[in-house]
């Protein structure tokens, strides 16, 4: 079994593949993410160390770029130990599992064997329309291949009609998915925000994709073209 340690912290990486190696694997190192992006696509390996702090593209572009490239081998990051908000955008970039330094190379070589009986099963993460696309982990939205910006509820509202493409969600609906049951606002913020997602998803491209359903709720449609 092959696997990839991308760090840039020689003494630790180092440190790493010797361990690895003790165990029976075949150990690749890079010190730089474009270095370990470039193996990651280009080899097979069974899954991937891989540290956030990274010269030339960080952990979570990495991360990113290999699963917008359809690549789902396992990938475990290597995080600071107050790095709350890194571990959660590690796992919403894509990534499988996370470890907090400094950690024990006892539990990394368990961490790793965990997500080696897991495998690389394929998870795409790509919502889509016709030409609308978002990706949920990334939070990042296009229309075609012009690359969209929105507001985090706007990302949110977006995400849940796709999830719903081609069904009538109500008001309710919408509040009780993409606000949260603390919400004790106007419910028509609703239409304020369906409005913002138009101006920005559609009528700059002479699209109609997101419509109102008179006295049901809204639609995104497929078949927009």
């Amino acid at each position: 079994m092959r696997l990839l340690v991308v760090e840039d912290e020689a003494g630790l990486a180092d440190g790493i593949r010797r361990g690895l190696e003790a165990e029976g694997y075949a150990v690749d190192v890079a010190d730089n993410g474009i270095d370990g992006l470039w193996r990651a696509t280009e080899h097979d390996y069974g899954a991937i160390v891989l540290d956030l702090m990274l010269p030339g593209k960080n952990g979570l572009q990495v991360c990113a770029e290999l699963r917008a490239a359809g690549r789902w081998t396992p990938v475990l990051v290597l995080t600071a130990r107050d790095g709350e908000q890194d571990e959660a955008r590690s796992l919403d970039t894509g990534a499988d599992d996370f470890l907090a330094k400094p950690f024990s190379p006892v539990v990394l070589s368990a961490r790793l064997r965990a997500l080696l009986r897991r495998g690389a099963g394929e998870r795409p993460t790509t919502l889509q329309a016709d030409d609308l696309r978002l990706d949920p982990g990334a939070r990042r939205v296009w229309r075609g291949a012009d690359e969209l910006a929105l507001t985090a509820r706007e990302t949110s509202l977006l995400e849940y009609l796709l999830r719903r493409k081609g069904e009538t969600v109500s008001k309710l609906d919408v509040l009780d998915n993409v606000w949260d049951d603390r919400f004790e606002g106007d419910p028509n913020i609703v239409e304020v925000y369906v409005r913002r997602l138009r101006n920005k998803v559609d009528r700059p491209y002479g699209r109609d994709t997101i419509t109102t359903v008179r006295g049901s709720g809204y639609r995104l449609e497929v078949g927009d073209g």
